[in-house]
């Protein structure tokens, strides 16, 4: 199986310092079931592409397997030593480790920018097609081309294989492009050649990390990735939903299982709170600032009082997954008229916000850059200045609370700051009293004597005076 991996960043050779392998020489890699052989079948300033090939070894394969394949001939004769999956993932990530974490001694800058990039696997397989394989790449920023491979060139009418010869491009670090790879081998084949234990969820984070939590169809991965098996799976949303601070859902029926006695996951109290807060205020209008994806667009949807949602992003291809997730194009008539979504940065003013009921800032302010929330405050509270305001956002001091994140790290890679209670509480109070309004502070989820609750949340209210005005 083989797998190339090109770019025309001049010079083109610096793709050898960031994958720590020499372009003028090949180096092999022993893995369990094979031989991965890595060589440049160009290597010049304007162009230079790297292969990975993989020599599968049916014996060695066999002798490592968790069991016969349907039927004792399968176990040698199969598709394994020919389309990628698990095993050109476990290659890769075997080859290319240093370049996965994005260190390189040479040229320490290089792993931190964005390359323009070729990846072409000409056999996948893939459960589900080509379409299947749009529907992991292209959210990350990917422009694919993925094509059948028919069963028989020469019968068409036996139709498509589940094999595509798939090609991406786009302009990403190496490290994500990696690690995109290494996720997706084995989640597109929906199969793995070796036992899926509880490391596994570790691997799937750690690769995923930055990209998987807001990922569209990060349910579907998180399942294929563990092999469908239903605790894994839900301990790995569990962690991105608490650890990443990004959205999750709570998994379909795919994994049926005995119930279990788990917590809410964070960000579905966080859903929960919120709304608790729109309903308090008799909100009917309402702004979802900073929506992102959509995630909590589709809990809005559900609240029956709310006859108009705008969702604001200052990302198109936010707002596109957005559509995309709500299935905007399929919803009834009478839905679809509820809901808008609009393209914008919230440090302008912007003179369609005005005359809302309520603004939700839902994980948004810790986004910015500190200079910028001044005009933050001044395009909610002073410009648009709904009769209500939501903002929620992390509290630090529960950081330490996290056995899996690094002492002084942040949950996002994404946060430029993390406030603690005072300091969130002397910002809102600021913004309150500036702008005409009373703010009350309510805590989302576990409240720890300690280092109080994972979230916290300020909820803003015209005063009369103002709203008179």
């Amino acid at each position: 199986m083989l797998l190339t991996l090109s770019t025309t960043h001049r010079p083109a050779t610096d793709l050898g310092f960031l994958l720590h392998k020499n372009p003028a020489r090949a180096q092999t890699v022993e893995i369990g079931a094979g031989t991965a052989h890595v060589f440049y079948p160009e290597a010049t300033d304007e162009r230079c592409t790297v292969a990975l090939l993989l020599e599968v070894d049916p014996i060695a394969l066999v002798r490592g397997s968790r069991g016969a394949e349907g039927f004792s001939l399968g176990q040698y004769v199969n598709d394994r030593p020919y389309a990628a999956s698990s095993l050109l993932a476990v290659a890769l990530g075997k080859a290319f480790a240093s370049a996965r974490r994005g260190v390189s001694k040479e040229r320490p800058e290089l792993p931190g920018t964005a390359l323009p990039l070729e990846v072409h696997l000409p056999a996948l397989s893939c459960r589900g097609g080509a379409e299947m394989a749009r529907r992991f790449f292209e959210p990350l920023g990917w422009t694919v081309d993925a094509r059948a491979v028919p069963l028989d060139p020469e019968f068409p009418q036996w139709g498509d294989s589940r094999y595509v010869d798939l090609r991406l491009t786009g302009t990403l670090r190496l490290a994500d492009a990696i690690n995109h790879l290494y996720v997706a081998l084995p989640v597109l084949d929906d199969a793995k050649h070796y036992w899926v234990g509880t490391d596994e969820v570790d691997k799937l984070l750690r690769a995923g990390g930055g990209w998987l939590a807001g990922h569209p169809e990060r349910e579907l991965i998180t399942r294929r990735y563990l092999a469908h098996r239903g605790s894994l799976a839900r301990q790995a949303m569990a962690r991105l939903a608490e650890v990443d601070d990004l959205d999750t859902e709570r998994l379909d029926d795919a994994v049926p299982e005995e119930p279990v006695d788990t917590p809410v996951p964070l960000v579905l109290q966080r859903h929960g709170a919120v709304l608790a807060a729109l309903r308090s205020a008799g909100a009917t209008r309402v702004l979802d600032l900073g929506c992102g994806d959509g995630a909590l667009l589709r809990a809005l949807l559900d609240e029956r009082q709310l006859t108009e949602i705008v969702g604001v992003d200052v990302s198109a291809r936010a707002l596109e997954i957005a559509a995309r997730r709500l299935h905007l194009d399929r919803l009834p008539e009478r839905q679809r008229d509820r809901i808008t979504l609009r393209q914008g940065a919230l440090t302008y003013t912007d003179a369609r916000l005005r005359g809302y009921d309520a603004a939700v800032l839902m994980e948004v302010v810790e986004h910015l850059d500190p200079d910028r929330l001044p005009a933050l405050e001044r395009t909610v509270f002073a410009d648009a200045a709904p009769g209500t305001v939501v903002v929620t956002t992390p509290n630090v001091e529960h950081n330490v609370r996290y056995e899996n994140l690094a002492a002084g790290s942040m949950r996002h890679r994404d946060h430029r700051f993390e406030w603690t209670r005072a300091e969130f509480a002397d910002w809102a109070s600021g913004v309150a009293g500036r702008h005409g309004y009373a703010v009350r502070f309510v805590p989302v989820g576990s409240d720890d004597p300690e280092v109080g609750p994972p979230t916290q949340m300020a909820v803003f209210t015209r005063t009369a005076q103002e709203a008179a005005a």
